[in-house]
């Protein structure tokens, strides 16, 4: 053993590991990662993740545990769900995650960040929908930006991975890893770590240790889970995603309009 690690893992349903079922519930990426550096570390991993948090969540609820837990790496991936908000504030969000940042690494932690892709790509949004969706994620990785380039720490750019846009590496609602997603996060984490001295061997890329593909547990799990999310979503966020997509479609059919007329003239 290379010594004692603790590994503290905060954020939403992504760290949580919806998406990579195992037998008695999920695992997910911080759990693949934990379970490599397991194999030549003393590791202490407290997993504090949630499905559903946000900013405010892991401020209130993750934070104080983690920094019980005295942590030597400390991960902290959230902000999609305030982004799918009709609350979405990012200058609140910036005060959440910079907080939550800033006390991490006061206590000694290396910190654990991410960059996100386009998920409207992932989702098949129409453009009208995807374009507001884009601004968001965009503004949501100017405070990731800022998060790093203020803390450091290690962080993974999805958006420059381009299998963070190919459908298989995502489960059946397209907006949680499925097991090939989770893996690949646990490796590019682990890739960076042993970039700055860590001693391990990478997790693995090849699915194994999960439950098979099931086309009737995903049937399920969205009619359980997935479509009641969809649902609160569609009633939260849909107003706005609608009134958007109009006002751009408005603006586009009045250049369009002027143009008719000048040539008419």
């Amino acid at each position: 053993m290379a010594g004692y690690l603790r590994f503290a893992a905060l954020g939403d349903s992504t760290t949580f590991g919806i998406g990579d079922p195992v037998p008695g519930g999920w695992r997910g990426w911080a759990r693949l990662l934990a379970d490599a550096l397991a194999a030549s570390y003393d590791v202490s991993a407290c997993h504090l993740a949630t499905p559903g948090a946000t900013g405010a969540a892991v401020l209130a609820d993750q934070l104080a545990d983690a920094v019980a837990h005295r942590p030597d790496v400390a991960s902290l991936i959230v902000g999609v769900n305030d982004v799918l908000k009709s609350t979405w504030d990012p200058s609140r969000l910036r005060t959440e995650l910079m907080t939550c940042a800033e006390t991490l690494t006061g206590t000694g932690a290396l910190l654990l960040t991410a960059r996100f892709h386009d998920h409207g790509a992932v989702l098949g949004l129409p453009p009208a929908l995807r374009r507001p969706l884009h601004r968001r994620l965009a503004d949501l990785n100017l405070v990731w930006d800022e998060v790093h380039q203020t803390y450091g720490g290690l962080r993974v750019d999805l958006g420059a991975h381009p299998e963070a846009l190919d459908r298989s590496y995502w489960s059946v609602d397209r907006m949680h890893p499925g097991e090939r997603g989770h893996r690949l996060l646990a490796h590019n984490f682990a890739v960076e770590m042993r970039r700055v001295g860590f001693d391990f061997e990478l997790p693995g890329l090849a699915c194994e240790g999960g439950l098979p593909p099931s086309w009737r547990r995903d049937a399920a799990w969205l009619i359980a889970e997935g479509a009641p999310w969809i649902g609160r979503r569609a009633r939260d966020l849909g107003p706005w995603a609608m009134r958007l997509a109009w006002n751009e479609a408005r603006t586009a059919r009045v250049p369009a309009q002027r143009q008719r007329i000048t040539a008419d003239r």
